[in-house]
């Protein structure tokens, strides 16, 4: 079976780290693993090149990773962590000399084309649009000639709004979280890779914290876990050397983390 390469584009919370006002809370700034992105995933599959939201760090994601084709864009919600680099886009449609196809729920969707219009609608005579929107389902197929990948929508709770996580070659990404269903939780037993919110080690309204997180991941199962959306409370160090008395199957993710499933 052909392999599937993950690359975290960024582990960070919205604010990433550091903050913009150069606040790193708890991490050592010297460690380069503690240099966090806002959250986004590439997924690389046969000749298929996917993008999981454009945070507003995208430009310097891709540059970093050598990025130069994608083919899809898939988006877990409306927030603008996960949105707001989508102008970044651009290049790629000039270089694929066609739309981009976007896939979103309806929130994200009305979002997107309220706040981007111009990149989904002819406004004037000097910009043309780029992409293209769809509307996910439960289940849907992302194709490119004679090569395809099902993603399977995975609906969670991320604080009072629903945000979507994605299941695809038996590896899950759960980027946004406070709360996973038990109709969710069944379909994500024993995963070959589990990416999973955990975004401080204390109670949170809108995201999985350490104790929660741990608990999900001891029910599902997986393989393998990587921790993302990390706060500036999180140091990777400490968090790695936490982690291993656990399990060796479980880490830190980091800017630029790749894997091969």
């Amino acid at each position: 079976m052909k392999k599937t390469e993950i690359t975290l584009l960024g582990c960070g919370s919205s604010l990433g780290v550091p903050r913009i006002d150069g606040y790193w809370g708890k991490v050592d700034k010297k460690n380069k693993k503690n240099h966090r992105m806002r959250c986004s995933l590439f997924i690389k599959y046969k000749d298929l090149n996917i993008i999981i939201d454009t945070s507003p760090d995208m430009k310097n994601q891709l540059l970093n990773n050598k990025i130069k084709k994608i083919d899809f864009v898939v988006y877990t919600h409306d927030h603008a962590d996960q949105t707001h680099g989508i102008n970044e886009l651009r290049p790629f449609f000039w270089i694929n000399k066609k739309k981009i196809p976007i896939y979103a729920d309806k929130r994200t969707s009305n979002y997107l084309l309220n706040s981007f219009e111009y990149l989904f609608v002819k406004k004037s005579k000097y910009y043309k649009p780029i992409l293209e929107m769809n509307i996910i389902k439960s289940h849907f197929i992302l194709k490119k000639k004679n090569n395809s990948i099902k993603l399977e929508t995975i609906k969670v709770k991320h604080g009072d709004i629903d945000c979507n996580g994605y299941l695809f070659n038996k590896i899950a990404y759960i980027s946004d979280c406070s709360s996973i269903s038990n109709e969710c939780l069944k379909r994500l037993m024993n995963l070959k890779l589990l990416i999973i919110d955990c975004l401080k080690f204390k109670r949170h309204a809108t995201h999985l914290n350490f104790k929660t997180c741990l608990s999900y991941i001891k029910m599902l199962n997986p393989k393998k876990t990587i921790l993302t959306n990390l706060h500036s409370d999180i140091d990777y160090s400490s968090l790695k050397k936490k982690l291993s008395k656990i399990s060796k199957n479980i880490i830190p993710g980091y800017d630029g983390l790749r894997v091969v499933i």
